[in-house]
């Protein structure tokens, strides 16, 4: 039998657990698609395996090949590196399959530095004019953080999010949660 101090003593985990249950159940804060992308388009990175982009990391360039056939982007910088061993970049992969279905290379630019949402949008800068307004593609989770960070880091930008698996993680959207509201508790807001 369970002593009444050992009960009170589980209350106030129960409590934070049906809160992190809400907060993770609950829609998180949307990014308006725009009605235009501006020239610029930066694909934020995702896994790759073998050369090949993961489904997440393809529902990107999926999004920003739409977006290029769509009109009106001129360039589109597609981010990140490689881990330890992998002979193959984000970006590299990234630039190859936006290639191969048809835009041309001189539009496609790969960034094959960075590891992080942080590291994706300040090399990407290298490959861009000065004051250049971008566009993220991103998904839907991670648009809000993402497009918080760039305008932190000065960006003018917007968002362009590509569709979530219907089988994301609980565990990914809410760390994207998480992240976002430290970085609102800091200051850094979209």
């Amino acid at each position: 039998m369970r002593s009444r101090g050992s009960t009170l003593t589980l209350l106030p985990l129960a409590v934070v657990g049906l809160l992190a249950l809400g907060f993770l159940l609950l829609p998180g804060p949307r990014v308006p698609h725009p009605e235009q992308p501006y020239g610029a388009v930066v694909v934020l990175g995702a896994a790759q395996y073998a050369g090949k982009p993961s489904p997440a990391f393809q529902r990107r360039l999926d999004h920003a090949l739409a977006l290029y056939r769509a009109g009106g982007v001129q360039t589109i910088v597609v981010t990140g590196g490689r881990r330890p061993g992998d002979p193959h970049t984000e970006g590299e992969v990234g630039r190859s399959y936006l290639t191969r279905l048809g835009i041309p290379a001189a539009r496609v630019l790969a960034e094959t530095r960075s590891r992080t949402t942080i590291e994706n949008l300040r090399n990407a800068r290298v490959y861009l004019p000065p004051q250049t307004p971008i566009t993220l593609v991103t998904d839907e989770a991670h648009a809000p953080r993402a497009l918080a960070l760039a305008r932190a880091l000065g960006f003018e930008a917007n968002a362009s999010a590509s569709p979530l698996s219907a089988n994301v993680s609980a565990s990914y959207l809410l760390r994207e949660k998480v992240a976002l509201a430290a970085y609102a508790l800091i200051g850094i807001r979209g």
